[in-house]
């Protein structure tokens, strides 16, 4: 038992270490492209208001587009709705979580760079298609549990309906400049209740 605790304090250090290395890097990429877009964004920049090393960085993020991924899932990041019964409800706490994530400082900059960086020639779509897949999970699972629970249409296309919940939002950021608001969130939630949704 002794020896257990002792190889676990042994081991201890390491892991706040990397996770405090991780947060840095992460912090400064937001950070860097708030202040002065993805044009400043290079790995020595990072590095240099992080306060870490190169090296350090690379065993993380092996190119610039995984680190651009990782940031905006640091600020936009997995996300569990409960059961409430109704999938409208579920979708509401979806949307508000995201609009809230969406509000944060150098959100919009880091979403449209990682929109931007994702048409370059030396860019993985496979990547960016796990990315996405990633942040829209919970808003598919609400949608099928909606299915299972029987207040969603069995014959709705589910991918559709995901794709418009997502996109609402970040074309209200990026594309139209503005914060999604309640208001908005409350008429997506309408809009597609109205297109998937079961008839009371």
């Amino acid at each position: 038992m002794v020896e257990q605790r002792m190889k676990q304090s042994r081991r201890g250090p390491g892991r706040p270490r990397e996770e405090r290395v991780t947060g840095a890097v992460l912090d400064a990429v937001v950070a860097l492209v708030a202040e002065s877009g993805m044009s400043a964004l290079t790995m020595d920049a990072v590095a240099a208001r992080a306060g870490v090393s190169k090296p350090a960085m690379y065993r993380r993020w092996s190119t610039k587009q995984d680190l651009i991924i990782a940031a905006a899932e640091s600020r936009i990041g997995p996300l569990t709705v409960p059961d409430m019964g109704d999938f409208r409800a579920e979708l509401h706490a979806v949307l508000t979580a995201r609009a809230q994530a969406y509000r944060q400082p150098g959100v919009g900059r880091l979403l449209a760079g990682v929109i931007g960086a994702a048409a370059e020639t030396e860019a993985e779509p496979d990547d960016y298609r796990a990315y996405t897949a990633r942040v829209t999970s919970e808003t598919r699972h609400v949608l099928e549990r909606g299915v299972a629970r029987g207040d969603v249409r069995p014959d709705a296309d589910l991918a559709a309906a995901t794709t418009l919940v997502a996109a609402s939002l970040l074309f209200r950021l990026v594309g139209e400049q503005q914060v999604p608001d309640d208001a908005l969130v409350a008429s997506v939630v309408d809009l597609i209740g109205r297109a998937v949704g079961v008839p009371a």
